[in-house]
């Protein structure tokens, strides 16, 4: 049986503006895509309307397409599949796969986020409650395309986890496995602070019975101080008059070697020479990467 054909996709969130660093991860999605000839999809995760910026997801499709990388198909926004999420939160509930849980921040404290389990057999109705997954005693693990081996012990290190919050909206882990598998992602490629959010995901793959997607995490971005660039900073947007400089930039993070040649090139005849040049085994073995020390 032949291979599915490469679909790969960029998947931000709209609690603030694409920054560097957002750039460098949809960049090595592109190009991870571009270069065998893959398509690449969008996806708006705006999960979480208290914390979205007013006009970030325009001015996210904005830069995007200013800076040359254009997606295939229509926008996904996952604001627009919460029945989608509600019918598999159901499905887990009634399987007894899942559980209501009335936990509060204070009674977690001191646990190092690693769920205690309180309201695993407490039965509690899932009115006014966060839902959790039941984890196995069991190591979760793959084989990183850039950051090697990663594995996990769900149970001692991660806990039952959360996949819809007290206040009704959806988690993350829950959405972004539910969609990679509907829109048959094949390739996930996307920043390393995600990395120890995979098990989980592996977990959930396995639960649907969804195959599992090839996963590259490219180095963090990192300000001096050892925080990521981003929402803390509140990043303004990247500027379009700078695409060719920060396409370059952010080629060189990836670890790409462009020729001097290109310096001056325009964004597309950029993007066209690094997608036929694409070499994912230099980028960066590294969790991050110190925006000051990049040239």
């Amino acid at each position: 049986m032949n291979a599915p054909a490469y679909i790969g996709r960029f998947a931000p969130t709209p609690s603030g503006y694409l920054h560097f660093g957002s750039l460098v991860a949809a960049l090595a999605s592109y190009l991870d895509a571009r270069a065998v000839g893959g398509r690449w999809l969008l996806r708006m995760e705006d999960l979480d309307p208290p914390r979205e910026v007013p006009g970030a997801q325009d001015a996210i499709l904005r830069t995007l397409e200013s800076y040359g990388l254009h997606w295939d198909g229509v926008l996904v926004r996952q604001s627009a599949r919460h029945a989608e999420y509600q019918a598999l939160i159901e499905r887990l509930l009634d399987s007894g796969l899942a559980y209501a849980c009335t936990c509060s921040r204070k009674q977690l404290e001191g646990y190092h986020g690693v769920y205690p389990g309180f309201c695993r057999d407490a039965g509690h109705g899932p009115r006014d409650a966060a839902i959790r997954l039941r984890v196995p005693q069991l190591s979760y693990g793959f084989d990183d395309r850039v950051q090697g081996e990663y594995r996990q012990h769900l149970g001692r290190e991660v806990g039952d986890f959360v996949i819809r919050r007290r206040d009704g909206l959806y988690a993350y882990q829950l959405a972004v496995v539910l969609d990679d598998a509907w829109q048959g992602v094949t390739d996930v490629v996307r920043g390393a602070d995600l990395l120890d959010s995979t098990p989980r995901q592996l977990y959930l793959q396995e639960l649907l019975g969804a195959p599992q997607p090839r996963y590259l995490h490219v180095p963090l971005i990192i300000q001096p101080d050892g925080h990521k660039l981003g929402k803390s900073y509140r990043s303004p947007p990247l500027p379009a008059d700078r695409a060719a400089p920060l396409l370059l930039r952010a080629l060189h993070a990836l670890g790409q070697e462009v020729p001097e040649a290109l310096a001056e090139a325009r964004p597309p005849h950029l993007l066209e020479w690094a997608a036929r040049h694409w070499d994912a085994g230099r980028i960066p073995r590294s969790r991050t990467l110190a925006e000051a020390q990049l040239r």
